[in-house]
Order: structure tokens, then C-alpha cells, then sequence
């Protein structure tokens, strides 16, 4: 029996060194799938395809049963606590006072750092370039540049055409 039971955990263990790569690169696609999805684009990103189910066909999700209320616990270390819900019909400050103008956002204004200059003098200088090509250029992440961009185009600066970037003509 013993033999049996550790030939059976061999064969699970091994399985598992085989599929552990699929499932990394089923993460890291979903992850660009999403970040893409972010950014924009003619076609929305398709569906991720549910995870195959462990119990028996016709079997519920495993999770809160219906009518439970959330756990609320203990905030993880670092983190902050949880909000707790207002009870009905209470209002706050905000939704009693009057409607005022809207609030910009503090610091300095979207696509004026030195970052986003350096990209633009690089898209002006080589139209058509692309996020990843700008970020080897650069040597930054390409993440940074899918916040940077838009707004330079939003600017009026620059503007997107297929894949690549391309200067505005003053």
C-alpha cells in the first residue's frame, strides 16, 4: 500500500513540473491581455476561459454561501482596515453640501516631465516607433510609457497610428 500511495505522489509531483510553465504563461498573458485592454484599441480583448472545475459535473462553485454577509477581519500587515458600509439613509458632509467646481488633480500637469519630453524628442525624431522600441531606447519599463503616451496625445503632441507613434505637424 505504501509503494502504491508513493508512486501516486511521484506521479502528481511530476505532472505538476510539467504544467507549471503553462500556468505561468497563462498568468502573464492574461496580465497583458488586461494591460492592454487599459490602454485601448479597436478590438476589446476576448474573455479569460474559466478555470476547469475540480468537483463533479453540475456541482456549485465552491465560496460564500448565498445571504452570507463578507468576513470583514483584521487588515493585512501594512495594509490598511477595511471600510465598513454607512447604514442606510445616512448622508454624509459631501452629498449635503452644495455642488462646487470641479478639483484638478495636485502636481505638475500629465506628459510635462522629463520623461515625457525625452519620448517626445524620440517619437519626433523617429515617427512610427513603437512603445516597446521607445522603452529600450530609453531604458525605462514600457508600462510607464502607456501612461505617458496617451497623454501626450491627448496634448495634441504626438498621436497613434496602428502601433506606432507619430509627431503632430504644428
Amino acid at each position: 500500500m505504501t509503494d502504491f500511495l508513493d508512486v501516486k505522489r511521484r506521479e502528481i509531483t511530476d505532472r505538476l513540473k510539467e504544467l507549471k510553465p503553462a500556468v505561468d504563461e497563462y498568468s502573464r498573458l492574461k496580465d497583458a491581455a488586461s494591460a492592454l485592454a487599459k490602454v485601448g484599441g479597436s478590438a476589446p480583448a476576448a474573455p479569460a476561459p474559466a478555470a476547469p472545475a475540480a468537483a463533479a459535473p453540475g456541482a456549485k462553485k465552491p465560496g460564500r454561501p448565498p445571504g452570507r454577509p463578507k468576513k470583514v477581519g483584521r487588515p493585512k500587515k501594512g495594509g490598511r482596515p477595511k471600510k465598513v458600509g454607512r447604514p442606510a439613509g445616512s448622508a454624509t458632509k459631501a452629498a449635503t453640501a452644495a455642488p462646487t467646481a470641479k478639483r484638478h488633480r495636485a502636481g505638475r500637469p500629465k506628459g510635462s516631465g522629463t520623461r515625457a519630453a525625452q519620448a517626445l524628442s524620440l517619437v519626433q525624431g523617429q515617427a512610427g516607433i513603437t512603445i516597446p522600441e521607445l522603452a529600450a531606447k530609453m531604458n525605462i519599463k514600457q508600462s510607464y510609457l502607456y501612461r505617458v503616451l496617451p497623454g501626450l496625445e491627448q496634448d495634441g503632441k504626438i498621436s497613434k497610428k496602428g502601433r506606432g507613434w507619430h509627431p503632430k505637424k504644428a
